[in-house]
């Protein structure tokens, strides 16, 4: 919270009309962008940083794994897990942990409010119009039908403009000047404040027979939960402390196993989180499709194999892993020093399976040369958006795999842009190939199933290259390399 401004120096600065303060801060108000930027430099600021519990990623992984010795609600109980895990020849275990992330969209926070005695215009790229409606109405005082939202593209949104809180800034300062604004968040306001997806930590335990079966399968999630959290304003939907979101990929995992448990334990912490491009299957795949390749390695099984020995009653699973494996060549000799991963998922109504081409230098630098993606979205009405969104959700996907992460330091976050918190680049896109099984199932979800399987397609092939299994995204050389 803002505790103390000092703005002698930046109301001096040419252009710049006044310093309001607003719930989240303050807003440089100006002629012109170059003059609010220039008085925003000038401000002298101290902030009450607040009593945060845990100041630190590290204290929040610490948080987490303290978290994960606790038993989780069950969010899907079938057979006697712990009685097959004591019967199985063989238990393996592994522990995964994925980071905050932010939504970096390309075009950073900002809007453009007209308040007037009467009526309030709002022209905003935000995925929640009726959201910003009913929040501008409680603000002004003003009807529904005095409140009028105009949405222009978005600039990506991916989730993040979701969450309406730059409009609410917009509304304040035009309210306060009684004129028309535009407001715009800086590159770095927009790094350091955003509805970050949430990290998490994924504890999984299989039991194996010597026969080659797979006994028992465990499943703890332990993650902040976007709507047991603080920031999110919405009546909790769930009972018992079971967020069923949080669980999403992980409580429908397909794999034919007797014995399956899966379980979710909350880890709240102060930092603000929302939806992100395929919210929880983002990471709850990239735990499971890690994991399963693992099982498969344990037991000396090809890992197409493994899966569709256990997906014999998924024929949709079962038809995208086939044809990935088969546009991708799999099993086929390949270019010196290049290795294949594969992973195979299902959200929003669409069945996913890629197998991703990968390299590594001799410095532990990933290169993913090609991406096979097989999806089944039901009957497809343009093929051509299918694809779109396909390649949209990998590049996504490998910039998080890759690159992406967020760290908190001090009781706030670290990145600020773009150097720091880097996407992927031209130079590191891989050829995508597309194949969209035919199907006269209904259309499904597109903008998102894309995106969960490139981090364990990618991971398992750094496997392949390497001999070390990756349980820690983004993939860092010094995590395979030591």
């Amino acid at each position: 919270k803002l505790k103390i401004i000092e703005d002698r120096d930046s109301r001096m600065v040419k252009g710049v009309l006044d310093i309001i303060e607003i719930e989240n801060g303050f807003a440089v108000v100006g002629t012109s962008t170059w003059a609010a930027l220039q008085g925003r430099k000038k401000l002298k600021i101290i902030w009450d940083k607040g009593s945060n519990k845990y100041p630190d990623s590290k204290s929040i992984s610490e948080f987490f794994k303290k978290r994960s010795r606790k038993r989780g609600a069950k969010g899907r109980n079938e057979g006697n897990v712990k009685k097959a895990l004591k019967d199985a020849d063989r238990v393996i275990k592994a522990a995964y942990e994925v980071p905050f992330q932010a939504h970096a969209t390309m075009e950073p926070m900002n809007c453009v409010v007209d308040y007037q005695s009467d009526q309030c215009q709002v022209w905003a790229p935000t995925q929640s119009p009726k959201d910003a409606k009913k929040r501008v109405s409680e603000m002004t005082g003003f009807s529904d039908e005095k409140v009028i939202i105009h949405v222009p593209f978005l600039g990506g949104g991916f989730g993040r403009r979701a969450f309406n809180d730059f409009i609410e800034e917009g509304v304040e300062v035009s309210m306060n000047m009684k004129k028309p604004v535009k407001l715009i968040w800086t590159r770095e306001d927009d790094m350091q404040h955003d509805y970050y997806r949430p990290a998490s930590r994924h504890v999984l335990k299989a039991g194996l027979m010597n026969n080659g079966e797979t006994i028992a399968w465990s499943h703890s999630v332990v993650a902040p939960s976007i709507f047991f959290g603080q920031m999110f304003k919405y009546p909790i939907p769930f009972k018992d402390k079971l967020d069923v979101v949080a669980l999403a990929g992980a409580k429908e995992v397909a794999y034919e196993i007797p014995n399956i448990r899966v379980d979710y334990t909350s880890a709240n912490t102060d930092i603000p989180i929302g939806w992100w491009r395929s919210v929880y299957d983002s990471q709850n795949a990239y735990a499971n499709e890690c994991f399963i390749d693992e099982l498969a390695n344990s037991l000396k099984i090809d890992p197409v194999d493994y899966r569709l020995r256990l997906l014999k009653q998924s024929p949709r699973h079962t038809a995208v892993l086939k044809r990935a494996a088969q546009e991708s060549g799999w099993g086929k000799p390949l270019k010196n020093n290049h290795y294949q991963g594969v992973s195979c998922h299902a959200s929003f109504g669409t069945y996913v399976a890629q197998v991703a081409d990968v390299s590594v230098d001799n410095e532990g630098n990933v290169h993913v040369h090609r991406v096979v993606c097989a999806v089944d979205c039901g009957q497809a009405v343009s093929p051509i958006t299918i694809k779109a969104q396909m390649e949209g959700s990998i590049v996504y996907g490998l910039s998080a795999t890759l690159n992406g992460e967020i760290t908190i330091e001090n009781g706030a976050v670290k990145q600020s842009n773009f150097h720091d918190f880097q996407v992927l680049r031209m130079d590191q896109m891989p050829t995508i190939d597309v194949h969209i099984i035919k199907s006269s199932e209904p259309p499904s979800g597109i903008g998102e199933p894309g995106l969960p399987p490139i981090a364990p397609a990618v991971a398992n092939a750094v496997f392949s290259a390497t001999g070390k299994r990756i349980r820690k995204l983004p993939i860092k050389a010094e995590d395979f390399l030591a």
